[in-house]
């Protein structure tokens, strides 16, 4: 899941160097914390968060039975 959250990212973004996907695992979920750099952060949320929530809709469909949250956050 991590990689394809990565390449889905990196295919968005000018600065590919920047894109770190880290894993936290909980006891309920897991969660992916995705960082970019300040000038890619807005084309990855996208116009009213539309391209983050399609993002989380591919890796929900990925793995549907896992529970995982993404959030998105910029260096």
């Amino acid at each position: 899941m991590q990689e394809l959250i990565e390449f889905i990212v990196k295919s968005i973004v000018n600065n590919k160097d920047a894109v770190k996907v880290e894993v936290v695992k909980e006891d309920r979920f897991t969660m992916y914390n995705v960082n970019v750099a300040k000038d890619d952060i807005g084309a990855v949320i996208g116009k009213s968060g539309k391209i983050a929530e399609a993002i989380r809709t591919v890796a929900k469909s990925a793995s549907p039975r896992e529970r995982l949250r993404i959030k998105f956050d910029a260096k």
